[in-house]
């Protein structure tokens, strides 16, 4: 594969945490190239912290955690199903338990934003360091993976504004909120594949992959272009794979 494509060296005064953050949205590349100053990721925590409380509670005064599970079994025939042939108690427990679950998961949703960005940062490394022979360490891919899902805090101020404005609460989707991408006006019930490579084609989605690759890009020698086609190429697999097995799963 030759030799590892380095990142040329940092160059300039390290900026500041709000620095780097609104530079992230306005001139993404001196805050990846910053990386190699610092590779902290304390910045992006605080703010998905904030975001995903203030977005949970939000849906828990504005929708509320049991018609979003009541929603949640609409979408699934199968699941329907099984809860009608209870006894009402039961399926009324059962409903219960699974608005607990989703109301817990969702206050706590922080915890999730940092397993991904830990998958993120895996797949992307073993995609640039063995396929396009660079030289990122983990833990300026881990902050690229940070400051690159910057785009889905906007994802989540736009949700909520979208529940203070007053939706169908009947038709409220917790995994697509807000209206960014096109499975948002499908039947959410209707085919599960369709219904995830639709999702796929998302503004906010774009947007973060962009300044993903670009992040890569900064810190190593692959040019911009070939680093968000790498970026793409991961998600595309990505959903093809949950698509499929939402499919399976019914």
């Amino acid at each position: 594969m030759g030799a590892a494509v380095v990142a040329p060296p940092p160059q300039g005064t390290p900026m500041s945490e709000p620095a780097r953050i609104l530079n992230t949205f306005v001139a993404p590349s001196k805050t990846f190239s910053d990386l190699q100053h610092n590779a902290s990721w304390w910045g992006p925590l605080i703010l998905s912290v904030i975001i995903t409380v203030l977005v949970a509670a939000v849906m828990d005064r504005q929708i509320g955690f049991d018609q979003i599970t009541r929603n949640e079994v609409a979408k699934s025939a199968r699941r329907s199903d099984q809860l009608d042939k209870l006894p009402a108690d039961q399926k009324a427990q059962q409903m219960a338990i699974g608005a607990a679950i989703t109301k817990y998961i969702s206050y706590g949703s922080v915890v999730i934003v940092l397993i991904s960005w830990l998958v993120i940062a895996s797949v992307l490394l073993l995609a640039f360091n063995v396929g396009a022979g660079a030289s990122v360490p983990f833990k300026v891919a881990f902050a690229i993976a940070a400051y690159g899902g910057l785009p889905w805090i906007i994802h989540g101020v736009l949700a909520m504004l979208s529940m203070l404005a007053g939706v169908d609460k009947e038709a409220f989707n917790i995994q697509n909120p807000v209206g960014t991408n096109p499975a948002y006006f499908m039947d959410p019930a209707g085919n599960k594949f369709a219904l995830g490579m639709a999702s796929a084609f998302d503004i906010i989605a774009f947007w973060s992959i962009a300044l993903v690759g670009i992040g890569f890009a900064c810190n190593s020698r692959v040019k911009k272009s070939t680093a968000i086609t790498i970026v793409a190429g991961c998600f595309l697999a990505y959903k093809v794979v949950i698509s499929g097995l939402a499919l399976l799963g019914g």
